[in-house]
């Protein structure tokens, strides 16, 4: 997160995937205030796992840069215009699953408990 946070990302969301489908364990969503800046977040995103030795297994969106999804198999990160977050709502469609404090790194209980 500290990554995208030196870009300006806001709006940061990480979803626990791992019980509700089985190609990843999490969703990181990011917004930027622009296209320009939701490419300047995946790339910082991007260059700063390539640095640590981590390389996306695919990358989509970077063109348009509505919605940039970089994918490194165990974890996708969404990065996201404040429009195309809206109109795809990602939270919403995946509602019942806990999410994953910023801060911590702990399961929110409030979401944990939604999925029984």
């Amino acid at each position: 997160m500290r990554l995208a946070a030196a870009k300006k990302a806001h709006d940061a969301v990480v979803l626990d995937m791992a019980e509700a489908v089985g190609y990843t364990d999490y969703f990181v969503i990011l917004s930027g205030g622009s296209t320009r800046q939701a490419r300047a977040i995946a790339d910082a995103v991007s260059e700063g796992l390539r640095a640590a030795g981590v390389r996306a297994a695919r990358v989509e969106g970077q063109r348009e840069a509505e919605w940039i999804l970089l994918d490194y198999l165990d974890m996708v990160v969404h990065v996201f215009t404040p429009g195309a977050r809206d109109f795809y709502r990602l939270e919403a469609l995946w509602g019942d699953v806990p999410r994953v404090s910023v801060d911590s790194g702990e399961a929110d209980d409030s979401a944990a408990s939604r999925t029984g």
